[in-house]
């Protein structure tokens, strides 16, 4: 949904967009069980789980995911911002 507001691209647009930044294809990103092993792998943090020590939560998740699909999220603009890290 970020890719459709942010970059103006429809469902499957972004959907493409996706797979290509990952490496993957449109119905490896559909797949729950793939794309939870890809979010754990590359350190995106995981939508069920329970945390533990080795989990990236939050914005060390989110950092990874912008510069992973090369797209700006708010929070992590802010966080960069108030840090000096920008």
């Amino acid at each position: 949904m970020r890719l459709q507001i942010a970059k103006k691209m429809r469902i499957n647009e972004a959907k493409q967009y996706v797979a290509d930044k990952l490496g993957l294809t449109i119905e490896e990103i559909c797949d729950v069980v793939t794309m939870s092993e890809v979010r754990e792998d590359r350190g995106f943090g995981l939508g069920n789980f329970e945390p533990n020590a080795e989990a990236n939560i939050g914005m060390e998740a989110k950092f990874r995911i912008a510069e992973a699909l090369d797209i700006k999220i708010n929070s992590v603009e802010r966080f960069k911002e108030r840090a000096g890290l920008k």
